[in-house]
């Protein structure tokens, strides 16, 4: 089985999909925002610029809304917010036929609302890149490591020419065998970023810079490592550790998502990380991960507090 078109269709006009639709609109390839919360809206043509480094980059792209699609030909690419998951997989159900979708997304069971549909054609991807809004149609991006793509449900052979269709030196991707050991390790480190950061109200770098916090970051590290243990999974402090000082370091005095999310008023994912964690210790024996909890629980309350 071979893709039969390489339209690429992009759900989520946030920061990843905007510097993803720039990146590949650049390399020569039809590309498509589509709004994932917004629908009913005629399609239009956004400039959007890219800053990475010392360069800015720009590109025309066609943002538009589902409604305006009766079928989606393509490779699908979700870049949305996982907690929209649910209601996306009843709309693209009729849409979009054999095309492949691949999450671009944070979190544990973010593709279970799909398997459920029994879509035939699901991917994966790790991102290692961190993107921050500039102004409403320029991001700042930063590459930290070409994003690995795996098979949820799907093919080699198609998961190799997504591969080779989504590559750009901009934004890069790679094919991935062990998937679910990339998923546990970003999800950890999810954790810890995405709660932390958050309530301190501060960056991402802060864990090189401060050792106290750093601590922290241990500690929920080693809780959710007894919760991967329990899948199977075979991971390490030293490795999720040291994916954190590298994250660190390389984005150093950018926010993280969860805490644009919340500056911006918007819900976040936290369900999807350390309540996730939570959620899958408890089905594992109630293996306590009170800290992880606890840290997710705090980002939840202060999100309903800045939306009220």
């Amino acid at each position: 089985m071979k893709l039969n078109n390489n339209h690429i269709y992009i759900i989520g006009n946030g920061v990843i999909g905007k510097a993803l639709a720039v990146a590949l609109t650049l390399n020569g390839r039809k590309t498509t925002i589509i709004r994932g919360s917004i629908d009913n809206q005629p399609a239009t043509i956004e400039k959007i610029q890219v800053e990475i480094e010392n360069k800015t980059l720009d590109a025309e792209v066609l943002v538009s809304s589902l409604s305006n699609f009766e079928s989606l030909d393509g490779i699908i690419l979700l870049t949305n917010k996982s907690f929209g998951n649910t209601v996306l997989a009843d709309k693209l159900k009729d849409l979009t036929g054999k095309s492949p979708i691949v999450f671009l997304q944070n979190g544990l069971h973010i593709e279970n609302s799909f398997i459920d549909k029994d879509f035939d054609q699901l991917y994966r991807c790790v991102l290692l890149a961190t993107s921050e809004f500039l102004e409403s149609s320029k991001v700042r991006f930063k590459l930290v490591a070409p994003s690995p793509i795996g098979i949820i449900k799907g093919s080699n052979e198609i998961l190799q020419e997504i591969v080779d269709i989504l590559d750009t030196d901009l934004f890069s991707f790679r094919y991935e065998n062990d998937i679910q050991t990339i998923i546990w390790k970003k999800v950890i480190s999810n954790c810890v970023f995405n709660s932390i950061c958050p309530l301190l109200e501060t960056d991402n770098g802060i864990f090189q810079r401060n050792d106290e916090v750093l601590q922290i970051a241990k500690t929920v590290i080693a809780e959710c490592l007894s919760a991967v243990k329990e899948y199977g999974i075979d991971l390490t402090m030293e490795v999720v550790l040291e994916n954190i000082l590298a994250i660190s370091k390389m984005s150093d005095g950018q926010k993280i998502s969860t805490y644009q999310d919340i500056l911006n008023k918007r819900e976040t994912e936290i369900e999807t990380m350390n309540l996730a964690i939570a959620g899958s210790a408890i089905l594992k024996g109630n293996i306590a991960v009170p800290v992880t909890a606890m840290l997710g629980q705090l980002v939840k309350i202060k999100s309903e507090i800045s939306r009220n």
